[in-house]
């Protein structure tokens, strides 16, 4: 391994970590001393996606992890969840001893993460693998989502007593002990 920072052959394993299906390496370079991080998967070519169209493709995590960012853009979700979402496609399409999997049936996949994970990221998403062409569509789908979300609510109950405390509002920050008051 070549150290990224003065190109020089020799490096040092420092530590060592297993993953589900990698192995992260912390390195040391023997000339200049720097630090970085590697990490190694097993590369697999057997994968291949069929498009809509019929062409055959790689299956690459890259750009199935690209799609799903972008669909959750600014929204805050936990950390390594976009990265366990492509991971269990992967293993599941890998799993099931295929070597050809549709893009139709990954879409449907990362759609059944990203509703469990973020509404907002699930719509982003099903806009573009549904492409709709009309707003009529896409309001259909945003009312579908808001009718399973009150049914789990329904299911839940509520979870603090329907008589709610009254808020305290402060009138300004320095004299917040004198001026609470109550809504």
């Amino acid at each position: 391994m070549h150290c990224p920072d003065c190109r020089h052959p020799e490096t040092r394993v420092l530590d060592t970590r297993v993953r589900d299906n990698s192995v992260r390496r912390r390195r040391e370079c023997a000339d200049c001393s720097v630090r970085f991080t590697t990490l190694e998967r097993v590369y697999n070519t057997r994968l291949m996606v069929e498009k809509r169209n019929g062409k055959l493709e790689a299956f690459s995590a890259e750009k199935l992890t690209r799609s799903i960012q972008i669909a959750c853009a600014k929204r805050y979700l936990p950390v390594g969840a976009i990265e366990e979402i492509v991971e269990e496609i992967q293993q599941r399409a890998v799993n099931d001893g295929r070597d050809r999997i549709e893009s139709g049936v990954i879409g449907e996949m990362v759609l059944n993460h990203l509703k469990t994970l973020d509404d907002v990221a699930y719509l982003r998403f099903a806009s573009v693998y549904n492409d709709f062409e009309d707003p009529e569509r896409f309001a259909a789908e945003v009312d579908m989502l808001g009718r399973a979300a009150s049914e789990v609510s329904d299911l839940q109950g509520t979870l603090l007593p329907s008589p709610l405390r009254p808020a305290i509002q402060y009138s300004s920050r320095r004299n917040r002990s004198k001026a609470a008051t109550t809504l």
